[in-house]
């Protein structure tokens, strides 16, 4: 059977995908950046590694949120990977609360991009957005790391059917 003698299949309810997306668990993100376009922050499990060459993850941004032209115009940004008890943090930056109290509910630092690395990160990646990949109502931000800081005395916090779940490391390595 060719490709174009696939049968039409009917279209998946947005509200089916979404359930079937809590059971994808992901890790927990807060996206950052500061430049020209001011500084913003938001929560996002959409993160994932694109290649190790050039070392680059893609970040998944709606169109319609109000950060989205900040993050266009600075085109620098930091995936700031969060450890086990940030959830007031990543639920801060989910929501509507002003950017200057986002950020001062934590420390931050910088690297070359400027971009705000989160003190405390289970991982941060500091990034150039190399491309852009508009599909429905996001923007697929395709980011080459310029750096990154690593903690290993931390545990990790993943995303799973709706709630938080800390993610232990091993004792043995």
């Amino acid at each position: 059977m060719s490709v174009h003698e696939l049968p039409v299949l009917p279209a998946v309810e947005r509200d089916a995908f979404r359930n079937a997306m809590a059971c994808l668990g992901a890790a927990v993100n807060i996206i950052t950046t500061d430049g020209p376009a001011g500084r913003a922050g938001f929560t996002a499990s959409a993160v994932c590694s694109v290649t190790d060459s050039p070392p680059t993850l893609l970040v998944c941004l709606n169109r319609s949120t109000s950060v989205w032209p900040i993050f266009r115009d600075n085109g620098y940004l930091c995936v700031n990977t969060l450890a086990a008890g940030h959830e007031e943090l990543s639920t801060l930056f989910g929501g509507k609360t002003p950017m200057a109290e986002r950020f001062a509910a934590a420390d931050w630092h910088t690297l070359a991009s400027g971009s705000p690395l989160l003190d405390g990160a289970l991982v941060s990646f500091d990034c150039k957005v190399a491309q852009v990949v508009s599909v429905g109502t996001h923007d697929i931000l395709f980011c080459e790391v310029q750096a990154l800081v690593r903690n290993d005395e931390t545990h990790g916090l993943a995303w799973f059917d709706r709630g938080y779940h800390h993610l232990l490391r091993q004792d043995a390595r």
